[in-house]
This record gives structure tokens, sequence and C-alpha cells, in this order.
């Protein structure tokens, strides 16, 4: 049986502003009403496989449990990376969650944010090449290229393997267009999935013997993982003395049992505004639109409403992407320097780059509606049975009004139920916490009031006596 390995880190900076290092790519309805981690893991229905491990950042461990959860997917542990390391751990840190689960298993690594629009090729072709799997070969799987791109690396195919698969003569960086077109008129190539199969125990002894301090560290790393609940915690002390490394890289590039096998439906990365329009459908003018758009004269765009009218005059070969917080206008041929802009932001010390104004939380969510120099609002919501941590800030007080639902309050050492249209005040310094112990979601308009707003003010009460700021 096959044991996939969702690969679900990442900060996507190339989709911004709508993909968010609190909230990426990955996690976003970008192509249908799913998002693209469950786009991924439900592509498996056609193939015999066990329950998936997931690995991903440890800040993004609840919006991976919760989107499990709204599509019934099971799982075999959910691991959490302290820091990023690339993919090369990743795979170890789940080749060794699979190995202790089932008996020398083969593991069938998949990036969570990649679009696949021929799912019943998809599935052939990860069938056929499991016997390539079996047989110890380190399998990578190479696209058909459809056109000189230079945002891929690329794989050269080397002699035949079998009737499905080829030795790799070399796998080669993103070329410039003269080379990628040389490339893609001599057949040889085919485009870098970073997709892979292969034996836990075959990768695992290759990366031992040509990136020893990968396997060491992940070794060390896995053996003091904490469990919590479905949650696998890697410990940032033992994690950071890992190198940051990719599997083709560390494996790939040395090994002499890797072999590629060809696929042929219509994959693709979603790099960049640019390669989302690509895969999208079309008007008769060659624009793509999601969300309110009123377009005149215009073609060949991308235009994507998230919570406004977006009008746009004379405009070709253009991306506007808007949402509640900022708006990119960018040439679809620049797109790639999203990027730069992003470190821009990061440079200047913006948190626009960070987060949405609507935050998810492992309790619900809160947005933001407005703010000034002494005071926020906040839309809240609390789902049904969750509550928040108990807490106290010490720079600002904070004013709950119920719209919809019904609250437990706790303040001080006071407990009291409020229903629609009522309120309470909680005083600068005094311990609090919010419940929903309904049956519906529990909303509540929040206003802050106070010299100092920033999140940073709040000490969480973990029990008596005992405070801290996770």
């Amino acid at each position: 049986m096959i044991f996939p390995i969702i690969i679900a880190g990442g900060s996507g900076s190339r989709l911004w502003p709508l993909s968010r290092s609190l909230y990426p790519k990955q996690f976003l309805p970008l192509i249908d009403d799913t998002t693209m981690i469950q786009d991924t893991l439900k592509r498996l229905k056609d193939i015999e496989h066990a329950d998936p491990i997931i690995i991903c950042n440890e800040e993004h461990r609840f919006i991976v449990a919760e989107q499990l959860r709204q599509e019934n997917i099971k799982h075999n542990g959910i691991i959490l990376e302290p820091i990023g390391r690339n993919t090369a751990p990743a795979v170890a840190l789940g080749a060794q969650r699979a190995i202790s689960i089932t008996k020398d298993p083969v593991i069938l690594v998949l990036a969570a944010d990649h679009s696949i629009q021929d799912i019943e090729e998809f599935s052939r072709t990860i069938i056929r090449a499991h016997q390539q799997a079996l047989d110890g070969k380190l399998v990578t799987f190479g696209t058909i290229p459809l056109a000189p791109e230079t945002g891929y690396g690329y794989i050269k195919k080397g002699e035949s393997y079998s009737d499905d698969a080829f030795y790799v003569d070399e796998f080669v960086e993103k070329p410039n267009l003269e080379l990628a077109q040389k490339y893609l008129d001599s057949k040889d190539y085919l485009w870098n999935s970073g997709m892979f199969m292969f034996k836990a125990e075959v990768y695992l002894a290759e990366l031992e013997k040509y990136s020893p301090r990968i396997t060491s560290a992940c070794l060390n790393a896995y053996k003091n993982a904490q469990c919590d609940l479905e949650f696998v915690r890697i410990r940032q002390d033992d994690f950071i003395e890992c190198p940051d490394d990719s599997v083709d890289y560390a494996v790939m590039e040395h090994t002499e049992n890797a072999v590629v096998v060809p696929l042929d439906a219509k994959w693709s990365d979603v790099g960049s505004w640019s390669s989302l329009w690509d895969i999208s459908d079309k008007d008769s003018n060659g624009n793509s639109v999601k969300g309110d758009a009123l377009l005149v004269k215009t073609s060949d765009s991308f235009i994507y409403s998230n919570s406004r009218l977006v009008t746009s005059v004379g405009l070709k070969n253009i991306i506007i992407v808007e949402t509640k917080d900022a708006v990119l206008v960018a040439d679809k041929d620049n797109v790639q320097d999203v990027k730069l802009l992003v470190n821009e932001l990061k440079s200047l010390g913006r948190k626009e780059y960070i987060e949405h104004q609507q935050c998810f939380r492992p309790w619900g969510q809160h947005e933001s509606i407005a703010s000034g120099a002494r005071f926020h609002v906040k839309h809240v919501v609390v789902k049904p049975g969750e509550k928040i941590s108990k807490q106290v800030h010490f720079h600002r007080a904070e004013h709950w009004i119920v719209v919809a639902g019904t609250a437990k309050v706790t303040k001080d050492n006071t407990t009291f139920v409020l229903a629609e249209n009522q309120s309470t005040f909680i005083p600068i310094g005094t311990p609090h916490t919010l419940e929903n112990p309904g049956k519906i979601p529990l909303e509540v308009i929040e206003i802050q009031s106070g010299s100092y707003l920033n999140d940073d003010d709040i000490l969480r009460i973990i029990s008596d006596g005992e405070y801290g700021n996770e």
C-alpha cells in the first residue's frame, strides 16, 4: 500500500496579497471551492493508500486540522516543524513516521499546493510508478512540458529503465527562455514536479549516504518528538541543527537509483498569478475573473475581487488582486517579482505580508473592522463548544457586544451568560475569557480602547499562578 506524505510548508509569497505568511496558498481555494491541500488529498481517491501523513509549519497546525476535518479526511498524524528546513528533512521525518506505523512502506511525496487537472491520468501514473519504487528505485515525476517555461527546473531523461520510466541523466536549474526552448524542442527534458515515490527505508539509506547530517538530525528530532493528540511536535532545539536542503540536492542528484516517470496530467505548481491565469477558465477576451468585477476593453488579464467591486478599462495582460487590506496591480509578465514586493513589506515592518484582516484561530476567527489611534474594532466568531484562552491585558479595555448566539463570559471569578444584543465591559487588568456553550457560532463585536492596542499586549493565564504568551 502507498503511504502519502503531504508537504504543506511554504509561504506562497508570489501569490500575495491573497497568500500570506500565516495563511499561505495551500490553505486557499484558488482553483475551486475547496482548498489546495484538500484538493491534493482528494485526488488520491482512486489510489489504494494508507491514511496520509501531513507535514506543516507549527503555526499552521490548526488550519491543517480544521481543513482535514471539513472534508472528513483521516490521517496518520500532523508533523509540526518548528522552523522550515526544506523538503529533504521534511520527507525524512515523514519516512520515519511511516516506518513507525507499518513495515517497509512505499511513500508518495506530494506538495499540498499543486494543481493537477487530469486526475485519472495522475492516478494511472502513480499506480504504474509503484512498481519502480518496489524495485528499490527512487522515483521522481517529470511533467511533460507544454511551453518553454523559465519558472521550473527540468529533468533530462536518460536511458529507458522500463516502459514507464527512464534513468535520470541530470537535474537542471530554471533556464533562460532560449535554453528552455531548446529543452522543449529536444523532447528529452521534463518539468521537475517535486513529487516523489520510494520505499521509506531506501530514501533514508540514500540520505544517510549523501547527507548524513540531515539523517542524524532528523532521527534525533523524531526520537524526541512529543505526540499531542493528532500532532507530532518536533522540538526546535533538535531540528535547528538540521541542514536546509531539498530532496533533489540532498539525494536525487547524487544517487544512482533515480528514475523519472513522465506525468501528463495537466500539472502546475501554481507558483505565480500568471500560472493561475494559465489554468483558469477564461472569457472570450482571455480574462479570468473571480469575484465581483466589471471589465471594459480589457483582455488577457486576471482579476480577483475578494470584498468589493473591481473595475478596469483599457487594460491588457494585467493582474489585479483585491483583498480587504491590500490591492496588487502587476504586469502579467513580471509576477515573479511579487516576491520582491513582499520582501519590501517585510523590511518595512508592514503586517500585510503576515496575515489578513481575517485571522483564523483554533477556537474560530476574528476580523478587523475599524481602527484608530486609541481604538480597534473586531468581529469575533467563536465556534460551538470552543472558548478563548483566559487572558489579561495591561494597556487596553474591551467592550463585548453579542450579535448572534450565546456567550458564556468569565471576568475575574464571576461567570455569566449573555444573549443577543447584550454586552459587557472588561476593564484593564481584568482576567477574562469567552466561551460558546451553544450549538451555533457565537458572534461578538469587540471594541478595544487604550494607549496600546497591539496583539502582544496579552498574558495568557494557563492555570492559577501560571502564565504564558502562546
